[in-house]
C-alpha cells in the first residue's frame, strides 16, 4: 500500500518512537537478567519468564504491529468515498423510509476524513509513549518485584489522551 503524504508525515512520531525503543533494547539486552518480568499486576511483577529476544522485545513487536494496522486504517479512512461523494447525499434506506445522513458512519468531507486519519496516528504515537513506559520496567537491570504506584497512571494516562484525540476528530467530522 503506498500511502499518502499526509499519513507519512503524521507517522512519523511513531517510526521514531519505534526505533528509538528498538536501539533502547538492543542497548539494554546484555545487561538483562535471566528473568525478566512476564506480566505486571496491581502488586507489582507477578509473573516471571526467561530472558530471550521474544520476550525483551514483545512490547516493541507489539507496537510495531499496532502501527502498522493504524497506519493502514488510516490510509483507508482517506480512500473510502465520503458520505457527500454517496448518492443521495449518504442516506442509508430503512424499513421505514430513509434513515438521516448522519446515521453513515463515514466522514462527511475530505477535511474530517484527514482529520480522523490524523488522529488515529496521533493515537498510535500514544500508544507508543504507553509501551516506552512499559519498556522502562521491562528492562531494568535488577529482577525486582515492587513496580512504583505511578506505573499504572503513566501508562494508561497518554492512551486515554490519544483516545479523547481520536473521539473529538470522530464527532466533529459528523
Amino acid at each position: 500500500m503506498v500511502m499518502s503524504s499526509s499519513v507519512r508525515l503524521w507517522l512519523a512520531p511513531s517510526v521514531v518512537l519505534i526505533t528509538s525503543l528498538a536501539i533502547w533494547g538492543v542497548l539494554r539486552y546484555p545487561h538483562l537478567p535471566d528473568r525478566i518480568p512476564e506480566h505486571i499486576g496491581s502488586d507489582g511483577v507477578d509473573a516471571w519468564t526467561d530472558r530471550s529476544v521474544g520476550s525483551a522485545f514483545a512490547l516493541v513487536f507489539v507496537y510495531a504491529g499496532v502501527t502498522l494496522l493504524l497506519a493502514g486504517v488510516a490510509e483507508l479512512t482517506l480512500r473510502a468515498a465520503r458520505r457527500a461523494e454517496l448518492p443521495d447525499g449518504g442516506a442509508v434506506p430503512s424499513a421505514g423510509g430513509e434513515s438521516p445522513p448522519w446515521r453513515v458512519k463515514r466522514p462527511l468531507t475530505r477535511a474530517s476524513a484527514l482529520r480522523n486519519a490524523r488522529a488515529l496516528l496521533v493515537l498510535n504515537a500514544c500508544v507508543g509513549i504507553s509501551f516506552l513506559v512499559g519498556c522502562g520496567v521491562l528492562w531494568r537491570s535488577a529482577p525486582v518485584r515492587e513496580v512504583s504506584g505511578w506505573l499504572f497512571a503513566a501508562m494508561l494516562a497518554p492512551i486515554l489522551a490519544g483516545t479523547a484525540v481520536t473521539v473529538a476528530a470522530a464527532v466533529r467530522g459528523r
